[in-house]
């Protein structure tokens, strides 16, 4: 397994109804020196960006109250600085055609669970300038 060396300077909405999967990803993203917020609805997650900036959100798809492109599109009409915030698809249902059809939906990236620390570093190396 590699080392996370990557730091970063950002601030990160993480949206997932399942706690464990939300504890794990907020762990793993303050490894990286990043601040976390987190929210177990779309809902929550709509009132948090109404009120906070985000360098990214990593956007769960299945949710209870509304999936999570239904959820960036709301985000995405707000009248935030939000609106160009990079909105990283999470999904645990990973089947072939599910990155280009979450990439065509309007989501920025794509990314399938489990998440492991190298990936979510592949992510935010992509989206976010790292401090290393």
């Amino acid at each position: 397994m590699k080392k996370i060396t990557s730091q970063f300077n950002a601030k990160v909405l993480v949206v997932d109804d399942y706690t464990i999967n939300l504890e794990l990803t907020k762990h793993m993203l303050e490894m990286m020196k990043c601040t976390v917020d987190v929210a177990e609805s779309a809902g929550e997650a709509i009132d948090m960006v109404s009120s906070n900036d985000y360098d990214l959100i990593l956007m769960d798809i299945q949710m209870p109250d509304m999936d999570g492109v239904k959820a960036m599109n709301k985000i995405r009409e707000m009248n935030s600085t939000n609106k160009t915030t990079p909105i990283i698809a999470l999904t645990a249902n990973a089947i072939e055609g599910d990155r280009e059809k979450y990439l065509e939906s309007g989501m920025d990236d794509y990314l399938p669970k489990p998440i492991t620390g190298e990936k979510l570093e592949s992510v935010l190396k992509k989206h976010i300038d790292s401090q290393t």
